[in-house]
């Protein structure tokens, strides 16, 4: 489907302290779009004003915050916003049960219920303005979900199902919805789960807990590990800038050989050949820590 150009080239990109989210902004702006970065902690914003931009505050898990976000890209677009691509997230990882109801709904807050109104309050101005792009930042993991991802996995499944029906309502109105899954990424993500692991999680209450625990220590001594199927977070920025700017933006793009990986697999092998091979991962990690 062919959708027209966004004018003026103004975009809303949320999670800027790090990671994508940066990389984003930068790569934009460099593509001549006026790009209003938002981050969470006072130190992020300070620098992104320093990096020349005019960033926003926002924490996705306060409706007051989306809503006072909201009021300053307004003002600061003249009431013409372009473009919003939800990048803001992070990642709560754990065996399924050793994670509390409260930190499950902190990962919905801040994942999918905050992104999907903070969208739903861009829309209307996408509609006035005569069309708009909406593109939001999923993952492999929301295609295919792990051992110790499923909490996250969960949100980024219901991130793609919102969009997915977001798209056919939109049908007509001039505002795309691009989905963009990303694999491994150099970024400040797994240090971040790993921190939010020793925040939330009991590990005695999971048989798991003795195998992830050895996998957070792990992390913590690599937090990062570099491979051949780890690409910058410039090589997200480039499929974002190309469901912004073209006439004919995919539904969904896949970054990473991972991310390809998991979207062919959904879509050509059994359920049961999935659970297989994951499993059999699984369970080589379950008798190395002697359970």
């Amino acid at each position: 489907m062919r959708y027209p150009p966004v004018e003026p080239k103004n975009v809303l990109v949320t999670g800027c302290s790090t990671g994508i989210g940066a990389a984003t902004a930068v790569a934009l702006r460099e593509r001549g779009w006026r790009v209003i970065p938002t981050a969470r902690k006072e130190a992020d914003l300070d620098a992104l004003r320093r990096d020349g931009f005019e960033p926003v505050s926002l924490d996705m898990a306060e409706s007051g915050s989306i809503a006072k976000a909201v009021e300053q890209v307004l003002a600061l677009t003249d009431q013409a916003p372009g473009a919003v691509v939800n990048n803001a997230g992070y990642g709560q990882p754990g065996p399924i049960e050793a994670i509390s109801r409260d930190a499950m709904r902190r990962q919905f807050e801040v994942n999918v219920f905050g992104m999907q109104e903070l969208t739903n309050a861009l829309i209307p101005h996408f509609r006035r303005n005569g069309g708009g792009r909406i593109v939001n930042i999923s993952s492999v993991l929301g295609r295919v979900s792990f051992p110790f991802n499923a909490v996250y996995s969960a949100s980024k499944f219901a991130m793609e199902a919102l969009s997915d029906a977001l798209r056919i309502e939109l049908d007509g109105s001039g505002i795309a919805v691009s989905l963009v899954e990303p694999g491994p990424i150099a970024s400040a993500f797994r240090k971040n789960a790993v921190k939010i692991a020793h925040e939330t999680l009991d590990f005695e209450s999971s048989r798991w807990g003795t195998v992830f625990r050895a996998e957070v220590e792990r992390r913590l001594g690599n937090p990062q590990p570099f491979n051949r199927f780890t690409l910058p977070p410039e090589s997200v920025a480039s499929k974002i800038a190309h469901a912004l700017e073209s006439p004919r933006p995919r539904i969904r793009y896949c970054v990473t050989i991972p991310a390809y990986a998991g979207a062919w697999a959904r879509r050509l092998f059994p359920d049961a050949m999935t659970d297989a091979v994951i499993r059999r991962s699984a369970r080589k990690k379950l008798r190395r820590a002697g359970n």
